[in-house]
């Protein structure tokens, strides 16, 4: 279970405030996976950041049962100068799983062949993505944060993505963001359409999707 407290956030950005959140009081069920939805720009990837704890709100709390994992994908906290296998040796200390078992599945994900002993910084943002991705799903959560993660590599990778994606979600529950609809109906019992600073729970996800659709709608008309 993942629940919002009055949380609010705001941007200042070029003279104008920007309202991310506001007051927001909601409750993601345990076990569910919700998609998270709204037009480019409403703020989906900032909440999701709040909710994995990386960015502070301006009020308000987030709360949680069981074990949440930063936003899947995110490879912003991997060290440049270490190569990938020891990122993910030091990701393994620090969640307390067994070392050589992360480094093995997430070295067969990734297939990056001898990159994953070279320094990460040499990577390319495709390579930084599957490496990110593959020790994200080597490791087991009560709920998964992603963002747009099982769009990177070519086809076959990202069938392998969403395969072992799906699996995980079968014990765990997940908030999603992703603009492929056909993918969110595929992964997604229920979801969330946030717009102007109001996040709007729906329980199935074919409502939500008809909910954002009529934003995007009226935001080209």
């Amino acid at each position: 279970m993942v629940r919002l407290e009055n949380l609010t956030k705001t941007f200042l950005l070029d003279g104008t405030q920007k309202t991310v959140a506001q007051d927001l009081n909601i409750t993601f069920p345990t076990g569910k996976s919700v998609a998270l939805l709204g037009r480019n720009g409403a703020g989906k990837s900032t909440l999701l950041k709040i909710i994995a704890g990386t960015m502070d709100a301006d009020r308000g709390r987030v709360v949680s049962t069981g074990t949440l994992s930063w936003p899947v994908g995110f490879a912003g906290s991997f060290h440049g100068q270490l190569t990938g296998a020891q990122n993910i040796r030091f990701v393994a200390r620090v969640y307390g799983v067994d070392t050589d078992a992360l480094v093995r599945f997430t070295e067969d994900f990734a297939q990056l062949g001898p990159h994953f002993n070279l320094p990460f910084r040499t990577y390319s943002a495709g390579m930084r993505s599957r490496l990110a991705f593959g020790v994200s799903m080597g490791i087991r959560f009560d709920t998964y944060l992603i963002d747009e993660v099982t769009s990177v590599g070519d086809a076959a990778f990202r069938e392998k993505s969403q395969k072992v994606l799906k699996q995980r979600l079968e014990d765990s529950g997940a908030i999603v963001v992703s603009h492929s609809m056909p993918l969110l109906r595929q992964l997604c019992q229920a979801g969330a359409v946030l717009e102007d600073g109001q996040l709007h729970y729906h329980d199935t996800i074919d409502a939500a999707i008809i909910h954002h659709q009529s934003i995007m709608k009226a935001t080209v008309a």
